[in-house]
Formats: structure tokens, sequence, C-alpha cells
């Protein structure tokens, strides 16, 4: 193999694989994304962008850019749903602690997706639509497609999602995401349109560039603006009533406005305001024994998808991608002097990645329950935490990781390429050190 040939092939076109893709062309790979759909077409509405994803693009040049596009929050509120008393207020900037240096930003993910799409073609990436993978083979390192087409890489990443095939083929059983009993409404308005329900509450609403969420019994809330707050994103999160196996479908908006009957005016008013919707159902998936094999890797929610709860699934894809990109690098710097083989970069990869990404799964559910508590005792108390919470760094854990300094340091601070070149170094040494 020559010092230029290393060829890495990202079956996805996702934030995840197209993070994948811009961190390998930054460090000089060659790089060819397979997305199986004919046009790539944005799932959802408004995406968080956290300072540990921030992280990612302020390394590779691209903060700016986002920022162009979204709105910097300046954190989250927490409200009561029956009369949306403040119970918390949470500031993530890059003067704060829990921002690290970073901001917290909100952004339209068709604006997210275009940006990054862009940015891998700029950088030389090539990205083929409507080539649907059918078959991996792991010991050839090659995939087929369905019109029969064999592409041959040295690496092989698979970022096809949530509902992963090659999660599947990797494992060599079927391995569906688990339903959490949970579903989402996902809608968005123009800025007009709250504008004309003429409501001065709402207005003082549109005017503040943060994340505003209403916490109530098995449901919550999350409203936040988008796209330089002309256009801002609304969450709602309910028990499913989906079928098995049906992952989204256009939702009934009156059903959806009963769900919330009896909430908050200041909410309730907006949802009035949604004409259309639609419902997806919340999945997450055990932590998965291995996430490679040869020279094929699982990246993003096809090894570690997780609820939205702690808005980190997408920057754990970007992550992911990170620290790929970071140590095939590192790797191709080297050769062709001997360097660790592709498949210890690759369990390298999954240790340096692998527990992180498994308490987030964890942190989403433990948000799930804080999120969701029935009015009663436990909720009184954990209204009474929330309210006292005094943002510091204790040497004990709080009761809710969402207040708890240490842990909110930890996921929002790390620096997915620094810690990428820290597990590179690692592992040559170990490597010396046993010859």
């Amino acid at each position: 193999m020559s010092q230029t040939s290393l060829k890495i092939v990202i079956i996805g076109a996702g934030m995840g694989g197209l993070a994948c893709a811009i961190a390998c062309r930054h460090v000089g790979l060659s790089v060819l994304v397979l997305e199986r759909t004919p046009t790539i077409q944005p799932i959802g509405a408004g995406i968080q962008i956290p300072p540990n994803a921030c992280r990612v693009w302020f390394h590779y040049g691209l903060l700016d850019k986002l920022s162009e596009y979204s709105v910097q929050s300046q954190g989250t509120l927490f409200r009561r749903w029956k009369n949306g008393e403040l119970l918390c207020k949470r500031s993530i900037d890059r003067e704060t602690n829990l921002g690290c240096g970073m901001p917290l930003l909100v952004i339209h993910r068709a604006d997210y997706q275009r940006i990054l799409v862009d940015e891998a073609k700029l950088l030389g990436a090539e990205i083929r639509l409507g080539a649907n993978v059918i078959d991996v083979d792991f010991a050839g390192t090659n995939v087929t497609l369905a019109d029969g087409e064999v592409i041959k890489g040295d690496v092989i990443i698979g970022a096809d999602g949530l509902w992963s095939t090659l999660r599947d083929k990797l494992l060599g059983y079927p391995s569906p995401p688990q339903e959490t009993g949970n579903l989402a409404y996902r809608a968005t308005f123009e800025r007009s349109v709250l504008e004309s329900l003429n409501d001065p509450t709402i207005n003082d609403l549109l005017n503040q560039s943060q994340v505003t969420c209403w916490l109530g019994p098995s449901s919550h809330a999350v409203f936040y603006p988008v796209r330089r707050g002309k256009v801002f994103n609304l969450v709602l999160a309910t028990p499913d009533d989906l079928p098995m196996n049906v992952r989204n479908q256009k939702g009934n908006v009156l059903e959806m406005r009963e769900l919330f009957r009896g909430w908050d005016e200041t909410i309730t008013k907006i949802i009035s305001a949604v004409s259309t919707v639609l419902k997806w159902k919340l999945c997450h998936h055990h932590k998965l024994t291995s996430w490679t094999k040869n020279n094929f890797a699982l990246l993003g929610d096809a090894c570690h998808p997780s609820l939205p709860y702690q808005a980190q699934g997408g920057a754990m894809a970007i992550e992911d991608g990170a620290v790929l990109g970071t140590l095939f690098g590192m790797y191709q710097s080297q050769l062709p002097n001997s360097c660790p083989s592709i498949p210890e970069i690759l369990h390298l990869y999954e240790s340096i990645r692998k527990e992180r990404t498994a308490t987030n799964v964890q942190g989403g559910v433990a948000n799930q329950r804080m999120f969701h508590m029935p009015d009663g005792p436990d909720q009184e108390e954990r209204d009474q935490i929330l309210k006292a919470a005094d943002w510091k760094e204790k040497d004990v854990d709080e009761k809710f990781i969402w207040i708890d300094v240490r842990y909110q340091k930890k996921l929002l601070g790390w620096d997915a390429v620094e810690e990428a070149r820290k597990g590179w170094e690692r592992l040559v040494g170990e490597r010396s050190d046993g010859n």
C-alpha cells in the first residue's frame, strides 16, 4: 500500500458519516461516501450542536460557517408543565464552566446537513447517491451494491443509522433498535405564524436565544429558535402509540393538542399554531459486544443510538467521525514505517468511544425519568432540587445528571481529536513496549 492510497468507504451520508468524511479528507485520505437515497433529504427539524460537537467543528474550521446559519443559545430553561413555573436555568456559552470554551448552537437539520455535504465535497470527498449497499465482505473489505457493482476500500465504515442493516451483518443476526415507550411529535413554525398569535409571553420567547423545556407527567415539550431566529422548532415527547416497527408517520394535530390539554397556556398556544406534524418512534439499543470486524467498523446510531434527552445523539456520531479521521491520519503519516494494523486502529477507536457513548445512552434514559415524573412527592423533590441548583462542581454526584457539573463538564468538554491522538500514542507505546 502506498502512502497516499488509503481509501475510506463510508456507508451513509448522515451527520456521522459526513463528519467522518470531513475528518478523513483533512488528513489527506481518499473518501467515498455511499448513500442509498437518490437525494439527501434531512429528517427531522431542529437539532442542537452542543459544545463538544462545536469543538470538533472548530478543529476543522467549520464552526463559523455553522454559526452563520444557527442561533447561539444561552442555555436551557426548565418550566413546570401546568403553569410554566421556572424550575431551573442552565447557562451554556463560551464563558460558563459548562460551555468549556465553546458555544451551544441550535440549527435546522437541513442547514446542518447541507453545510456538511458542501464541505465534504469541497475537501474532495466523493458522495454517490442512489448507492444501496446490500452486502459487505468483511474478509475482502468490499461492499456490493444493489445493481451488482462491487466497491473495494481499505476501510469500510458503516454509518447507516438507527435501523442499520450493517449492524445485523456485523453481528450475524437481526438486532433491531429497542422501543423506549416514547415518541416525538416534531414541527417547525415561521416566526410570523407565532407573532400572529399576539401573545406577549410567546413574543418574549421569540426574542430569546434559549431552549425552553416544559416537564410534565410522561411527556415534555421543547421549543427553540433556528435559522437565526426566523424559524422555531417544537418537539413534543409523549407515550408511544405507534404500531411496533412503524418508524414514523404523519401525526393527527387534534390528537396531539388533546395530549397537552391543561398544560401551561404558553405551550398550548404554540401547539395550537401547528398545522401539520410528524411523529417519530424513539428508540435506542443495548450496548454491542463489538463495533468492528477486520477492516470494518460501525459509527454513530448504527452502534450506539440514544434517546434525545441529552441532545447528544448527533454529537456522539460527530465525535466518532473525528476520532476515526484522526487515527487514520496518524496511521497514514507513518507509512511505510511499521505501525498498528487497521484492525488494531479500529479496536482502538472502539475502546476510545465505547464507554463514553454507553454513558450517553444511559444519560438519556436517566433524563427521560427525570423529565417525565408524574406529579407527586418525587416530582416535588425534583423541582426543589432543580430550583436549588448552584452550578458548582461538587465531590459527590448530584441526584440528577442534568445539574451535575462534574458530569456535564466531562460530557461537554470532551475533545475528540485530542483524545484520539492520546489513544494513538498509547497504542504505539504499548506496541513498542511489547517489542
